[in-house]
């Protein structure tokens, strides 16, 4: 009985807010004049000239009528009109408020004429073309006699507002109704769902990287939530552009997803992500086996050669840079370079880096057993050397200073990465060191991860292009796995205390996952051989090669 109450009342109240008097403010822009029996008319206002007149060019024309005869002022009782003269250009005459309010813009409004154009209680509608479909919605900004001016307030996705054929004004039910995400919902939309719940479940039942991908999942069942066409843009990181009625990332201001967005969009949470794992991050086994940073060097390669292969499939220069850094397994340095350099893929290609860094343990073992022997798998290295603090504390300083004079595009990853292990090395910054290491990283990754989650819409996400994206990603990070193995074995017939080649596998950059599946290879054969410590000086300095990588790339394009 209570809930019956609940809704007769928010019946109500819909039904009498529709009914409040419309308002009478107005703004130049795009006017559609349209008539019951005359053809549609587009106008651009292009600018305030004076207080009485604003000049517009005309857009589009069906017809050779002269005169617009729009009806009275009702503040001055004048009868201002539209003229149009053989160029194509004319003014709106008159000196009433309504008229002086004009003012340059890309804001459209509709010019409508007839009583079945509203019926004098709703100041909301929607705009439709002769097959019923969407094109937008409006809402009446000023009534007078027989005429309306309204807003057109959202367009649809790939829809000409200029192409409707009639206007239609929804009952207080069934706009309800049409509210629901059940009346917006797509196969698309339940694609994308089932993926965002396997993302979760392998990250809880496997263990699959969760602090990533749990909230990954979740933003991708946020993001695939339909929204109505009159909420889509306060709340998705997409908006539907205004002149194009093509989706692009949310520049409004007032969307929640798309001000979380914003850190993505604009390379923001990836240096803190970067400084967390500085703070985190023992540089003792690069140091005590400098040899290592050659491994993690060669495991570089998959991204260069990834790069030469989408430039082949066509994508441009700097969305093939993009995609290739994804070889390095690293999603912040991914989501980085993307943002800088093709923002128009960073749904897909930060999905698809973080995708196999939580897929290490699935492709890299059996890579590792193809291509070495037993012998070598249980090859024993010798315990790495007592690294001094002097040593930790000059290497962070100097390191920065030698990678970045490299790759100057590096600085901001390479620079929060050195500075965060500064602060755990030098042994008086503890307090910062752990802010950084703890709360920092923990605050940016659920941050990260819920936006980028939530930006795989699924009308904007499931395409050819994101399809060959994960192609390419997978391959990219193959190869990355293929050259550090190889470079290991090359190295091995140079060096007298010889390496296990496993740890070669541990050159991409996901630290410290992919030294712990070598780690665990390693002792499938030999429960004794203890590799992780070892896998680490790759592992830490695939992380220093892949942000050298965004750098130079950031650098060329």
């Amino acid at each position: 009985m209570i809930l019956i109450l609940v809704f007769t009342v928010l019946f109500f109240s819909i039904y009498l807010l529709s009914s409040q008097n419309v308002k009478t403010e107005f703004g130049g822009g795009y006017l559609i004049v349209k008539g019951i029996d005359s053809p549609p008319l587009v106008i651009k206002f292009m600018e305030k000239a004076d207080g009485k007149n604003a000049f517009f060019n005309l857009v589009s024309r069906k017809g050779r009528d002269a005169l617009y005869k729009i009806g009275n002022d009702k503040k001055t009782g004048k009868v201002p009109s539209i003229s149009l003269t053989s160029d194509g250009k004319g003014e709106i005459g008159g000196s009433g408020d309504y008229f002086m309010e004009f003012y340059r813009g890309e804001r459209y409004f509709l010019l409508t004429l007839g009583q079945d154009i509203s019926d004098g209680k709703s100041e909301k509608g929607e705009l439709r073309d002769s097959d019923g479909s969407l094109l937008g919605l409006f809402r009446i900004k000023r009534s007078f006699g027989k005429y309306n001016i309204s807003e057109i307030t959202h367009r649809s996705p790939g829809k000409d507002p200029k192409k409707c054929t009639r206007v239609k004004f929804p009952a207080p039910l069934s706009e309800i109704l049409s509210g629901t995400g059940f009346a917006n919902i797509s196969y698309k939309n339940i694609i994308m769902i089932l993926i965002g719940i396997l993302f979760i479940f392998i990250s809880i039942k496997k263990e699959y990287e969760p602090l990533l991908l749990v909230p990954i999942g979740f933003g991708i069942i946020l993001g695939n939530i339909p929204l109505p066409l009159q909420l889509f843009n306060n709340i998705s990181v997409y908006m539907i552009d205004p002149i194009t009625s093509e989706y692009t990332f949310n520049t409004s201001g007032s969307s929640v997803m798309g001000l979380l967005y914003y850190g993505v969009r604009y390379g923001l949470l990836p240096p803190l992500i970067f400084l967390g794992i500085g703070a985190m991050t023992d540089f003792s086994a690069l140091l005590s086996n400098p040899k290592s940073i050659l491994l993690g060097a060669a495991a570089q390669i998959g991204i260069f050669l990834t790069f030469l292969g989408a430039l082949f499939l066509g994508f441009g220069p700097s969305e093939a840079a993009s995609i290739g850094i994804i070889g390095g397994a690293d999603g912040p340095t991914a989501i980085f370079l993307s943002s800088k350099l093709a923002p128009n893929l960073i749904g897909p290609i930060a999905i698809a880096a973080y995708s196999y860094m939580a897929m290490v343990p699935i492709i890299q073992p059996p890579i590792m057993r193809i291509l070495t022997t037993k012998k070598e798998r249980l090859i024993r290295m010798r315990p790495a050397r007592k690294v001094t603090r002097t040593e930790k504390i000059i290497f962070p300083i100097a390191a920065f200073i030698l990678t970045t004079l490299v790759a100057p595009g590096a600085i901001p990853l390479l620079g929060m990465l050195f500075f965060g292990n500064l602060l755990k090395e030098s042994g008086v910054t503890g307090r910062l060191a752990k802010t950084a290491s703890n709360s920092l990283i923990d605050i940016a990754t659920i941050i990260l991860g819920i936006a980028v989650g939530a930006s795989t819409t699924a009308q904007v996400f499931l395409n050819k292009t994101s399809m060959t994206i994960f192609i390419l990603g997978v391959i990219s990070f193959a190869i990355a796995t293929i050259c550090g193995l190889l470079f290991a074995k090359i190295m091995n017939l140079f060096l007298k205390n010889k390496i296990n080649p496993l740890i070669g596998a541990a050159g991409v950059s996901a630290v410290p996952d992919s030294a712990r599946v070598v780690h665990n290879v390693g002792r499938e054969y030999d429960p004794d051989n203890y590799l992780l410590q070892h896998a680490m000086g790759p592992n830490v300095a695939g992380v220093i090669g892949s942000a050298i990588a965004a750098g130079v790339f950031l650098g060329i394009f």
